[in-house]
């Protein structure tokens, strides 16, 4: 009897052992979904980027999840970087993309950015970007010296994006003259705009330009008129550089800061507090992903311009963003408001 009981509790304990390795090799993503929330309307760059690497980054992980995309427009990205920093769940199934400049909103106090951008978690990004400024053929501005004297009426698709706040900016700091209209909720809908007589031009990344209109630009009927970012772009070597149009080392400085987003490109974030090998996961496998043959294939196939760098090249950017001078983010953010 002793050793048939001995014998039922060693196979009950052996059965338990099992099942608890078992649990523990089980990845936590198994049979879980990652809900990829994007700040902008469908059919825009930010919208193409992440389906994209929404098709292949679960490769990457282990537990295969499949990756949905969900877009929530509103306010330049605002309300999405709002929600994945207060409501989203900070356990790795929820992730995001918002906009490159979305990282200044709060320090300029830009109205509606409910959040600390040092405190996400910076995943990487699949490309760094450069600003332009277009005027479609049917506009009276053909070149930058015009905005001097001639309006140029450009699509807005809310605050926090390169389509509002340049514009804002250079008309304040340089006298250009740009009259935004508002209420788009993507870049594609400001195309639209353009070919109905509705809007003159848009500022906007280069690469979503081209994905969009290269034909446009081949056959003059979109003009770059205007270029900004970190350095000028060799592809547009007779647009004039935003910063060489500054008159003076303020005005200039001011300007960097505000074009700054352009070297964060298009950020994938994970909200704040994100356990450390959660966060290890998701970075590995985007870097992975951005090496991966099929995805940039994929890329190439719609136009879209592989130069990914690091979540924490991304989270360094961002530091040095939070430590400029508070006199320089005082003025940028009275010339975007």
């Amino acid at each position: 009897m002793r050793m048939a009981i001995r014998g039922l509790l060693m196979a009950v304990l052996a059965g338990s052992l099992c099942v608890t390795r078992a649990h523990a090799q089980t990845p936590f993503y198994a049979g879980k979904t990652i809900q990829l929330i994007v700040g902008f309307g469908t059919g825009g760059g930010y919208d193409l980027w992440a389906r994209t690497l929404a098709r292949h980054m679960n490769r990457y992980i282990e537990g295969k999840p499949a990756i949905v995309v969900q877009n929530m427009p509103g306010a330049g990205s605002y309300a999405a970087a709002n929600h994945l920093f207060s409501v989203a769940p900070k356990d790795g199934t929820v992730i995001g993309l918002i906009a490159r400049d979305a990282a200044v909103g709060p320090l300029t106090d830009a109205p509606g950015a409910r959040y600390d951008a040092t405190k996400f978690g910076w995943i990487g990004t699949p490309g760094t970007d450069h600003s332009v400024c277009v005027a479609f053929h049917t506009a009276k501005v053909k070149a930058a010296k015009d905005l001097l004297s001639q309006e140029l009426i450009v699509g807005d698709v809310g605050a926090g994006g390169a389509s509002r706040e340049y514009p804002l900016a250079l008309s304040r700091l340089l006298g250009m003259k740009f009259r935004l209209i508002s209420g788009f909720h993507a870049s594609t809908d400001v195309f639209l705009a353009m070919e109905r007589g509705e809007v003159d031009g848009m500022c906007e990344s280069y690469d979503s330009v081209k994905g969009r209109h290269a034909d446009w630009l081949a056959d003059g009927r979109l003009k770059v008129i205007l270029q900004g970012g970190e350095a000028p772009n060799p592809e547009l070597k007779d647009v004039p550089f935003v910063l060489d149009l500054a008159t003076n080392e303020d005005d200039r400085k001011a300007l960097s800061f505000l074009y700054s987003g352009m070297g964060i490109g298009r950020p994938f974030i994970a909200p704040p507090g994100l356990p450390e090998e959660r966060m290890a996961i998701l970075r590995a496998a985007f870097e992975a992903t951005m090496k991966d043959p099929e995805f940039a294939a994929d890329a190439e196939r719609q136009k879209l311009v592989l130069e990914p760098s690091s979540g924490q090249h991304l989270a360094d950017i961002v530091g040095r963003l939070y430590a400029t001078p508070r006199a320089v983010i005082d003025r940028v953010g009275e010339l975007i408001k």
